[in-house]
């Protein structure tokens, strides 16, 4: 089993949070939590939304108390670093595509406990559904129901995942792969939670409330991401 860097050492089961947010596990770790970005090929903008992880690890910080690196890091799969990430995030608009190797890396990491955050920023559905089939090709995305815990870590979605940009004016969904009974890979599509986290005015039709919900939402996916 690969040893992550952030290795979970404590967890504190009870943190009373303001009356808006429910109870929940937060987590002590060794070092500092950092979510690089995957630099992908085939095409599609992996670069967008540059200042998404950056503002959800400050938020992190300053509401739970930890431990961060608000940084804007970028990683490619073939980095011999990669294993040192639990979490590592995935945007953009257009095509996505893995080399070979890189299937099969991305696959060892998962299987040892990586977890990816996928963000459709509006155009990679497709693409990005034919290149995890290549990294699992006997799972399926599965859609998650309102009650499933990741609607429900620090802040409370009663009706699943917001929708933040219209998009297709669809309804915004969260689908998952599920590997050994372990989600590691969460999809948020219709929706564009990364575009709703990037500071303030860069989206000028993104006001308080909705910058507001997708850092709760982006905060939940942290939090459920490292407690698994």
């Amino acid at each position: 089993m690969y040893r992550f860097r952030f290795q979970i050492i404590a967890i504190f089961i009870i943190c009373t949070l303001l009356s808006a947010f429910s109870a929940q596990k937060v987590f002590a770790q060794q070092g500092f939590i950092c979510v690089p970005r995957i630099q992908y090929g085939g095409g599609g903008d992996w670069y967008t939304d540059p200042t998404s992880m950056p503002n959800l690890l400050k938020a992190a910080g300053e509401r739970f108390k930890l431990q961060v690196q608000p940084e804007h890091k970028v990683i490619k799969i073939s980095d011999p670093e990669l294993f040192n990430y639990p979490l590592i995030y995935m945007t953009g608009h257009g095509n996505v595509k893995f080399e070979d190797q890189e299937i099969n890396r991305l696959r060892t990491w998962l299987d040892n406990g990586g977890f990816i955050w996928a963000d459709d920023c509006y155009g990679m559905d497709r693409s990005l559904r034919r290149e995890f089939k290549r990294i699992y090709p006997d799972k399926e995305f599965q859609l998650l129901p309102p009650e499933h815990p990741v609607f429900h870590t620090a802040y409370e979605f009663e009706k699943g995942v917001p929708k933040i940009h219209a998009h297709d004016e669809k309804a915004p969904s969260a689908f998952a792969l599920f590997n050994k009974g372990r989600m590691c890979v969460l999809y948020t599509f219709e929706t564009d939670i990364g575009c709703g986290i990037e500071d303030e005015g860069i989206h000028p039709e993104d006001d308080a409330d909705k910058r507001e919900q997708a850092l709760r939402m982006a905060l939940n996916i942290l939090i459920f991401a490292m407690n698994q």
